[in-house]
């Protein structure tokens, strides 16, 4: 079956690498409603690639690995001594038990276990450890051939890299030997796990162990029927009663031969065994995909917060530089130190009489008006500065104080301040010296205007008695009072400040060059501020971008989802090109027919309806584990029973 499939399963195989990849590049940085789960979602998809389903598909004649996982002190290592026939892991006394998992198999499949084929994050080691990072393995010619079981830790341990591994080792089963006490079977965290792989269709029998005698007509019963509610109807369960244990701290064989016979079975058996790793692998591989779309769906949902919290900081920067823009043609710079040093600049009473008398005359008598440069452009030109600088400062400020506002309304905004390096409500320390550079460039861009525009010879003369800073200063005057946004008592002041500077160009370029030139003055300091407040704001970018990763990881999710969908589309049973099932479609196999059941329950004492036959056999009080002392230990025995081993050399 797998070998008729064998170029299918390449071409799955890069699909699959490519979706380890795409969930490789997922990233939830902010928390909100369900991210917490869906990171966890990821990251057990992406390991379930990287333990279970490539090293499978890479190596699909393997032995089946079953792993015998379940609560603490439900007799895990005790059942796998006993199944093995002799101690092979050591039953934990002191609670938590810290130590590798053990993995047993027979010698002839030390190839299978020995490279990194499977759990690739665990080293090999041959010799019992400590180390939870390590895989113990241990051959053993008793375990049949085909055949590997691996002892997990406590899924409920009170140490977190305990449980952490639990939960690896299962996601990397082919069948999982779940182990429970007649005393926790109910417990959520047993069921947790259960429900898992009920989800996600794997192989599982359940071993419900330490049965009371008086309790193996109902306990079974009642969690046969849980089992069924939730999903798990399909699996095996088997129920090994309360007994004693011998010296060696192995359960009687009777007690444990159900399991034993069927482990064997199914390791003889090919067909059973691949059925079993079908169905488990299908499950693993539909369980992946399908989280796909919903952690696409999740990343988006990042983005959009993440681009919700741009909009607002854009917003608020973009608000200062309209009001700077605003600001700098309304009026609102010729007030104080800019009004004074105009004043002082041009003489005011001489200019204002030239102006109230004849225009035409100010026109003509220009030249005679100053001799050479006049004097105080110079203190014109810093008070201009000064007051631009001063409007920039404010409104940097306020921008900032805007943004980290608006970011602190909301709970991702609040999360991506305390991971920001700086203070983002306020101006940045150095903007004061990067604002004044701006200014200072802006002028002069404008004085390298004004000394370009062409002019006539009378025109030159005017503008050689003025100088390149009186006429530049006199453009910088008409370029903040464009709109006239002054009013009341300013109007006769700043007002007529601007129409006398405009005057004055108009004597030197002509009213049409005065406009052009304003214009374009203008425009320079609003692209100028614009790029001022752009790298104010870069640093709220900073921190989205570093936040957000890859802006293109949900799509290409999508994409590779979409990849192994067809893939799985095109093995069928059928062959390539067969409009066969895809993983999508519920209980059916996606590389291969329709999933046979696991094989079924031997009609066994500890399963069969009603106990009929079978006689509470007393024996000595003793345990091997810590169990309450209410519980009677016993050993269940049908009449006639094989008490020998069955299957297991």
């Amino acid at each position: 079956m797998w070998a008729e499939q064998e170029v299918l399963v390449v071409g799955l195989d890069g699909a699959l690498l490519s979706l380890r990849d795409a969930l490789a590049a997922v990233r939830l940085p902010i928390d909100l409603p369900g991210t917490g789960e869906q990171r966890q979602a990821a990251t057990e998809a992406a390991k379930q690639l990287d333990d279970y389903i490539l090293p499978r598909l890479a190596t699909i004649d393997a032995p089946l690995l079953a792993v015998v996982g379940g609560s603490t002190g439900a007799g895990k290592s005790t059942l796998v001594n006993s199944v093995v026939g002799r101690r092979v892991s050591a039953p934990g006394v002191i609670r938590p038990t810290t130590r590798a998992p053990v993995l047993v198999h027979h010698p002839d499949d030390a190839k299978w276990f020995a490279d990194l084929r499977i759990l690739p994050g665990l080293a090999r080691s041959s010799g019992v450890t400590s180390d939870t990072r390590s895989l113990q393995l241990v051959t053993e010619p008793n375990v049949p051939p085909g055949l590997a079981i691996l002892d997990a830790p406590d899924i409920d341990s009170v140490v977190a890299e305990n449980r952490q591994l639990a939960t690896q080792l299962l996601a990397a089963a082919d069948l999982w030997l779940f182990v429970t006490s007649a005393a926790r079977y109910a417990d959520a965290v047993p069921w947790d796990f259960l429900l898992a792989a009920a989800d996600r269709s794997a192989a599982v029998a359940v071993v419900l162990d330490r049965v009371p005698p008086r309790a193996m007509a109902e306990v079974p019963a009642h969690l046969g029927r849980l089992m069924g509610e939730r999903g798990l109807g399909r699996s095996p369960l088997f129920a090994v009663p309360e007994t004693d244990v011998d010296a060696e701290g192995l359960l009687p064989v009777s007690a444990i031969q159900p399991i034993r016979s069927w482990l064997a079975r199914l390791a003889a058996d090919q067909a059973s065994r691949a059925a079993v790793v079908r169905q488990t692998l299908d499950g693993a591989i539909f369980s992946v995909v399908r989280r796909g779309p919903t952690l696409a769906d999740a990343v988006d949902e990042q983005a959009a917060t993440l681009s919700q919290l741009r909009a607002e900081a854009d917003q608020s920067y973009a608000e200062a530089v309209r009001t700077v823009g605003v600001q700098s043609a309304d009026g609102t710079l010729l007030r104080g130190e800019v009004l004074a040093r105009w004043q002082e600049f041009v003489g005011t009473g001489e200019f204002f009489r030239a102006v109230e008398e004849k225009i035409s005359w100010l026109r003509d008598k220009i030249g005679s008006v100053f001799r050479g440069e006049p004097p105080g452009a110079n203190n014109l030109k810093v008070a201009v500065g000064s007051g631009l600088e001063a409007l920039l400062r404010s409104e940097a400020d306020a921008a900032a104080e805007r943004a980290e506002a608006s970011w602190r309304a909301n709970s991702a905004g609040r999360q991506l301040l305390a991971r920001a390096h700086t203070d983002l409500g306020r101006a940045t320390a150095d903007f004061d010296e990067r604002a004044a550079w701006v200014i200072r460039d802006w002028q002069g861009a404008v004085l390298e205007l004004v000394a370009d525009t062409g002019m006539s010879k009378r025109s030159r003369a005017r503008f050689m008695a003025l100088g390149v800073n009186g006429v530049g200063v006199a453009l910088m005057i008409v370029v903040f009072a464009q709109t006239g946004g002054v009013t009341g008592a300013e109007i006769g002041i700043a007002g007529g400040t601007s129409v006398l500077a405009q005057r004055v160009l108009e004597g030197v370029f002509g009213d049409q060059a005065v406009r052009t030139l304003a214009k374009t003055a203008k425009d320079e300091l609003d692209s100028r501020v614009e790029a001022l407040m752009s790298e104010e704001l870069v640093r709220y970018h900073q921190v989205l971008d570093e936040t957000l990763g890859d802006p293109e990881a949900a799509d290409r999710l999508r994409a590779a989802v979409s990849a192994v969908e067809r893939e799985l589309g095109a093995a069928s049973v059928d062959g390539p090109g067969a409009s066969g099932p895809t993983v999508s479609d519920p209980g059916v196999s996606s590389l291969g027919s329709s999933v046979p059941e696991v094989p079924a329950l031997p009609q066994t004492p500890q399963t069969r309806p009603g106990l009929e036959g079978l006689r509470v056999q007393q024996i000595p009080y003793g345990r091997g584990d810590d169990d309450d002392e209410d519980i009677v230990d016993a050993e269940l025995v049908a009449d006639g029973e094989d008490r020998t081993s069955d299957g297991y050399r």
